[in-house]
């Protein structure tokens, strides 16, 4: 194997699995790249962190890079930099950067303009809906004139149905997007909600767009989450899914899963495989697929064009995510396309918690027997365990009560 040191932007949980990941396949030390020192990798044995104030911001960023990846060559040239980010804003730069920062790194991304196209919700329905994928009606306002006088959102289209679900459409122009009653997604159940969300937004200066897509009824158990890797050949090689347990309900997170049991899906499974094999793809993708608990339909919400957060669910299924890439894009060796099947339960929350949330009698009892078997967790890592990494856990597990004791009291048929 060609010696190689991994670079991740970010120090969230989805960078630690990430780290994690790589750390258990090749025994390396990934560098994270973070503003500040959360606890998701303070005090970690098995990263190195490299503290950088203004890692939001775009330009500065990419000089840091460039200049850390200068760096790292010229103390080992032939020592191969790994250049990895587990958010849309960090992708996009990214792409937008790629031609300077291959000058040092591997770069691991779609192009630019597949980035844009499937980030784009109402491009995403365009595409999904060429390939036979079920997206839900949608409605999209476009904020780039927001700041002209006399703008005016349109008008609610009258046949679209109410409640629904509120979001940017590509999400990577929101998310240093600060305002208060700022949340990731938002419940809109009447058209007069819709217009005040559209005059928030205009005020806090967004210019993007944004979509407002029919709700599919059910509650968290009716989701499901698809991680997918293209090869450097055009092949998807690896596929994984997983059925959504519990999402998070803190405003910031709203829809991150935090609790997922894997199996292999092929009704999701393969419309993920021809959407990629459809374009000149390359990486890994997410899919959100939510299922119609009346009609046993699933809908496409959406794609990312990272791995998503919950990896480590794809290694728990039995195939390293990581091992997947680094035999790709390091040494060269795209590997044969698999499915990530063993089942397991992914769970970044305690068991007693989860157990309040689950309501169906037979997936609770899935639950039970998968708690018993033993969840995972990146960060229950017995590599990484010191005492002061035991507290970060603890408390990060616990602060879960007290996040969903406010925004989640009781389960809703709606995940709302």
């Amino acid at each position: 194997m060609a010696a190689f040191q991994p670079v991740i932007l970010g120090g969230d949980l989805g960078a630690y699995a990430l780290a994690r990941e790589l750390n258990e396949a090749y025994d390396v030390k990934p560098i994270m790249v973070t503003a500040y020192d959360p606890s998701a990798i303070r005090d970690s044995a098995i990263l190195t962190r490299h503290g950088f104030a203004d890692a939001s911001e775009e330009g500065p960023l990419v000089d840091e890079l460039l200049r850390l990846g200068k760096e790292l060559k010229a103390r080992n040239p032939r020592r191969r930099l790994l250049l990895l980010a587990n958010t849309d804003w960090r992708i996009h730069v990214f792409a937008t950067h790629r031609a300077e920062l291959e000058q040092y790194y591997v770069v691991p991304i779609p192009p630019l303009d597949v980035i844009e196209r499937v980030s784009d919700k109402q491009e995403f329905e365009r595409l999904a809906t060429a390939q036979g994928m079920p997206v839900p009606k949608s409605f999209y306002e476009d904020f780039s004139g927001a700041g002209e006088p006399g703008w005016t959102p349109q008008p609610v289209p009258a046949d679209l149905r109410f409640p629904v679900v509120a979001k940017p459409a590509d999400s990577s122009q929101y998310e240093n997007l600060l305002f208060e009653g700022r949340q990731k997604v938002y419940r809109i159940d009447t058209p007069e909600q819709l217009d005040a969300l559209w005059s928030t937004l205009a005020k806090a200066g967004f210019r993007g767009t944004f979509v407002a897509q029919e709700l599919v009824e059910g509650d968290d158990t009716q989701m499901y989450s698809v991680t997918a890797y293209v090869d450097t050949t055009g092949t998807v090689s690896l596929l994984c899914s997983a059925h959504v347990l519990l999402e998070e309900h803190h405003p910031a997170t709203l829809g991150n899963p935090c609790a997922m049991i894997t199996e292999a899906i092929p009704e999701i499974l393969e419309p993920a495989r021809r959407f990629l094999e459809s374009m000149p793809y390359r990486g890994f993708a997410n899919f959100d697929v939510k299922r119609d608990p009346h009609t046993g339909k699933f809908y496409f919400l959406e794609v990312n064009p990272r791995i998503g957060r919950n990896s480590f669910y794809v290694l728990g299924a039995g195939i390293n995510p990581m091992e997947v890439l680094v035999s790709d894009v390091i040494e060269g060796h795209p590997m044969a396309p698999r499915v990530a099947d063993d089942e397991v339960l992914y769970s970044i929350i305690p068991n007693g918690l989860l157990r309040r949330y689950v309501v169906d009698p037979d997936l609770k009892a899935q639950v039970v027997r998968l708690q018993k078997a033993g969840r995972i967790s990146p960060q229950r890592n017995p590599k990484d365990m010191s005492f002061k990494r035991w507290f970060h856990l603890m408390e990060s597990e616990l602060n879960q009560y007290r996040k969903f004791g406010k925004y989640y009291p009781k389960p809703t048929n709606t995940g709302f």
